[in-house]
């Protein structure tokens, strides 16, 4: 008899039920959920939108970037806030998707396409319907993007919800729920997220509750010195002239640069550490009313009451050098890759025998440092040893991502290790020149061999290899020697054992021009 008093012979002579032949049918594991794609800044191609709708960003050309930063020609001006668009009348310019070729620009260490990431989304829901990369004009405020979010995200969910894709795959929801959203969003892609919920709860919308989760990657909700960098033209770095002026000149009228700006007390004054003002913004370079419209809405976004990121998973990249603070000095921006220390109370901490405030290099993304890319609270933090641009490319973070997107409800997703070294590049080099590409160990670590480390450099729009670096031993540190063989943009790749590779995008520039 079995337990429940049913004899097995009976049990072998009834029929089983089998819809099917063969092996019994397994589902795919994928989320009925809809996802919203926010890039960062720079990260959505722009085009004229009116005439002949000429593409004034995302070229595939790379002779372009060296036209564009190199030379002097007018073709980044039109990318300039002009009066107009400062009072709000927008049109001009409109997003013509997301970024699908390698771009370039000075400070930022290469911006890499987000066609990866969009296949990793879209192989991990029901339908690519369910998709939606949300192109913004990346030069507006975060604010104003914000906004447009909030709406578009709206219309993607009810458009989604109302198709028979998505009945579909509701049935073979576990409860059988209606789908909600999902956000991945890529470094200032974060700050337009978090802005649209803002947006939302200031209109009576019900965004927070449609949601599921906000994913953002390097997103820098603290402010970037970065940004301080870029406004100030960096006179104190040796980057050639002409690509950081070209910069300083266009991010000057930019409200979206003004956005990253750092919020945290970040500026040296040897016994203290302050906040930068918008006259300290001024003084570097930047705009002091762009500056002050930036802060207000950051301390709109710090205040008590403020709507928080639902289910919010941060990937924050760690082990890579990262300015961290800033020095002024007759207006010239000199970056500190060191923080400030807070106490428990989160007041500035202090060595006690000296007075002065106590400093750690915290390191980050190489753009990013990792204190600024959470936000306090028990959200779900992963630290990845990875670059700025490879949090939105690399296999590692992708599979982070796709286990968020197809997780049960009550998971909060696997937990990544972290890993230990960084990639200290130049932001450009002259073609034909050999180079250095130092690779430094993670904050209290050492790296006291380049044994299982190679490197390689790739055509950034093919990804072919094109050469290889020769690793050695210069100045008491790891570096690999590269010698790029003609002007363009490259991809220089590191790969460790057990680790995922690094990944920088360099420009090099025309020997026989100006620089």
């Amino acid at each position: 008899m079995t337990p429940r008093g049913t004899h097995r012979s009976e049990l072998a002579s009834a029929p089983l039920p089998r819809p099917w032949t063969g092996q019994p049918p397994i589902t795919r594991d994928i989320t009925h959920d809809a996802v919203v794609v926010v890039p960062g800044i720079m990260g959505s191609a722009l085009r004229e939108a009116t005439g002949a709708r000429r593409l004034l960003w995302g070229l595939q050309d790379p002779s372009w970037l060296l036209s564009a930063w190199q030379g002097r020609s007018a073709a980044l001006r039109p990318l300039q806030l002009d009066e107009s668009e400062r009072s709000g009348r927008y049109g001009r310019v409109e997003p013509a998707g997301l970024l699908r070729f390698p771009a370039w620009a000075p400070f930022l260490h290469g911006l890499e396409p987000y066609d990866h990431l969009l296949k990793t989304v879209r192989d991990a829901v029901a339908d690519p319907a369910a998709v939606l990369a949300f192109a913004y004009d990346w030069r507006l405020s975060v604010e104003v993007n914000g906004a447009l979010l909030a709406e578009a995200a709206h219309r993607h969910l009810v458009a989604w919800r109302d198709s028979e894709a998505h009945r579909r795959a509701r049935r073979m929801h576990p409860d059988g729920r209606e789908a909600r959203l999902v956000f991945v969003a890529h470094s200032m892609g974060g700050l337009v997220t978090r802005a649209a919920f803002a947006d939302a709860a200031a209109h009576g919308s019900d965004l927070d509750a449609d949601t599921r989760c906000v994913v953002t990657l390097g997103t820098p909700f603290l402010g970037s010195v970065k940004a301080a960098v870029i406004l100030g033209g960096n006179r104190s770095d040796p980057l050639p002239a002409l690509p950081g002026r070209g910069m300083q000149a266009l991010a000057r009228t930019l409200p979206g640069v003004h956005d990253l700006l750092p919020g945290y007390r970040c500026v040296d004054a040897g016994g203290d550490a302050l906040r930068l003002s918008p006259s300290d913004v001024a003084e570097l370079g930047g705009d002091k009313e762009l500056a002050a419209q930036a802060q207000d809405f950051q301390r709109r976004m710090r205040a008590p009451g403020a709507p928080v990121l639902p289910g919010h998973r941060a990937l924050v990249g760690v082990a890579q050098p990262t300015a961290q603070s800033l020095r002024l000095e007759g207006g010239v921006v000199y970056e500190q890759y060191e923080s400030f220390e807070r106490n428990g109370d989160g007041e500035l901490a202090r060595d006690p025998a000296t007075g002065l405030p106590l400093r750690r290099d915290r390191a980050g993304d190489g753009t990013v440092y990792r204190d600024a890319a959470a936000l306090p609270g028990r959200e779900s933090v992963t630290w990845l040893p990875l670059q700025h641009g490879a949090l939105a490319k690399d296999g590692v973070a992708l599979a982070h991502i796709r286990a968020i997107l197809t997780e049960r409800d009550q998971d909060l997703g696997p937990a990544l290790g972290v890993g230990g070294i960084g990639l200290d590049l130049p932001d450009c080099v002259e073609a034909g020149r050999p180079w250095l590409a130092h690779l430094r160990p993670a904050p209290g670590e050492e790296l006291d061999s380049h044994a299982g480390i190679a490197c390689s450099v790739h055509d950034a729009e093919t990804d072919r290899r094109v050469g290889t670096g020769r690793l050695g031993w210069h100045d008491g540190g790891v570096a690999a020697s590269i010698t790029l063989p003609a002007p363009g943009l490259y991809r220089i790749r590191v790969t460790t054992d057990g680790t995922s590779p690094l990944t920088q995008l360099v420009l090099a520039l025309d020997p026989t021009k100006p620089i």
